[in-house]
């Protein structure tokens, strides 16, 4: 769905702005000129190898390849994720929090952590849950002090996250000018050689799409790109923050179904599972 989506916007914009300028006695290869687009394509390369450091970089390109696949932003992803924080805070509350190491020290042998595989799968996710849970295995910290580290964790993988929205939003930012810059380029081209009109109404003609060119690209493709990366981050960030509110509630003395029940009212409400809901998927766990 999401490259669906992607694409499909993409095409309308495309759609939409060659139709309106046909509409208008224009024909789509005026738009076309390879020496305006060398430059544009150039200098936005430029803009984002300069501007990021080789960690935001990488970080980028991993965040263009999920706008194409997309984030399980679904109710069932949660409402899954709400039944493993039971079940493995259970654990803890019957069995103490050294029972827990089993499952957190090797996540992928876990019989918990292998009922849930869409889970298992986000090692972002996995990582960050058993991270979490390991200093009050460990017993190194008061069990009230967890949260205060976990919301500083948190905090921290939110700003890493977005440096790369942050870089595409600059570009957003910079095209227009880039645009103006192959315009420029171009009418100095064109008053290098003022001796044939018809040769200078092409030249200043490529020069004008130059700017168009930047200032598409910049509102038609880096900006919605830029606004699409924070939405997936978002999506991604309140998965960590369900845990984080779960394990926190549980180490302040909740039980763990009022533990999760806390987390599932941090969820949006067209993903939220009812109470009603959520204490019927209980009663499965308990009965298997």
């Amino acid at each position: 769905m999401a490259a669906i989506l992607l694409i499909g916007g993409t095409i309308v914009a495309i759609g939409a702005t060659l139709g309106g300028f046909m509409m208008g006695g224009g024909k789509p290869m005026q738009l076309i000129h390879p020496g305006e687009i060398i430059i544009i394509a150039g200098i936005a390369t430029s803009i984002v190898l300069i501007s990021s450091p080789f960690a935001v970089l990488t970080r980028l390109i991993k965040d263009l390849m999920t706008c194409v696949k997309g984030v399980d932003t679904t109710k069932e992803r949660f409402t899954s994720m709400l039944q493993l924080l039971y079940e493995i805070l259970q654990v803890g509350r019957r069995k103490g929090y050294i029972a827990m190491d089993e499952h957190i020290g090797d996540p992928e042998s876990s019989s918990i952590f292998s009922k849930y595989p869409t889970f298992l799968a986000d090692p972002v996710a996995v990582e960050f849950l058993c991270s979490a849970l390991r200093p009050l295995v460990d017993g190194k910290i008061k069990p009230d002090q967890i949260d205060a580290i976990l919301q500083t964790e948190l905090k921290s993988k939110v700003t890493e996250a977005n440096k790369s929205a942050e870089t595409m939003m600059y570009l957003m930012d910079s095209m227009p000018g880039v645009g103006i810059v192959a315009a420029l380029m171009g009418i100095i081209n064109t008053m290098s050689d003022l001796s044939d009109p018809g040769v200078i109404a092409k030249k200043i003609s490529a020069a004008l799409s130059g700017t168009f060119l930047g200032i598409f690209s910049a509102y038609a493709l880096f900006g919605p790109l830029g606004v699409l990366i924070k939405h997936n981050n978002s999506a991604a960030a309140l998965g960590l923050d369900i845990i984080r509110v779960s394990i926190a509630s549980f180490a302040k003395g909740l039980a763990p179904a009022m533990a999760v029940d806390v987390s599932r009212r941090a969820l949006p409400s067209n993903i939220q599972p009812t109470g009603d809901e959520l204490e019927e998927l209980i009663k499965q766990i308990k009965q298997a």
